[in-house]
């Protein structure tokens, strides 16, 4: 045992004192990390066919928490609907209905990708058939309005996808076109 350690020792201090450097081991050659890091991005883009919605950073991470939201209301919804809880369900659905802030809303979101605020408008308004039927206390069409407006949710997400842009980018696409005579 003490022959294996003495041989151990003297192979660390041989590897220490002959010449063994302490600087690091060398670096790996350069490569263009920014474009292997965006690669698979790129691929995504090319494979996802959906038109995009351009949106600047902070309009596309607002637009996510709304989605979130939407989607926190239908489940709501329907654990309202299994409890029996119509007054609930028309509460849950009145965040996804129609209203004139969603409204503006929407139209802001949609301002550089034409048909989208349409298409999204048309969703809230299937959400207020659910809050409907829930005050006629029609638990079988909160069901249908449920569907319609699961289907207009769907149809929507595979329509349409997020485009982040810059601010300059934005401008540029929702700048209204000049009046006639005049040039950008």
């Amino acid at each position: 045992m003490t022959t294996r350690l003495l041989l151990f020792l003297a192979s660390t201090v041989a590897l220490l004192g002959a010449g063994a450097s302490t600087a690091p081991p060398p670096a790996p050659p350069p490569t263009d990390t920014a474009r292997d890091a965006t690669a698979p991005l790129a691929e995504l883009e090319r494979l996802d066919a959906r038109t995009p919605v351009p949106l600047m950073p902070m309009m596309a991470s607002h637009q996510k928490q709304s989605m979130r939201d939407h989607l926190a209301a239908v489940q709501e919804i329907v654990a309202a609907l299994a409890a029996d809880d119509l007054p609930a369900v028309e509460k849950a659905a009145s965040r996804i209905g129609t209203s004139e802030q969603m409204a503006q809303m929407c139209s802001h979101v949609g301002a550089a990708a034409p048909g989208f605020a349409e298409q999204a408008l048309a969703f809230h308004r299937t959400a207020d058939g659910i809050g409907a039927a829930a005050r006629d206390r029609d638990r079988k069409r909160v069901l249908t309005e449920l569907d319609a407006t699961l289907r207009a949710c769907t149809s929507c997400h595979a329509a349409w996808k997020q485009q982040v842009v810059d601010e300059p980018t934005w401008q540029r696409l929702t700048a209204s076109d000049p009046p006639a005579g005049e040039h950008r």
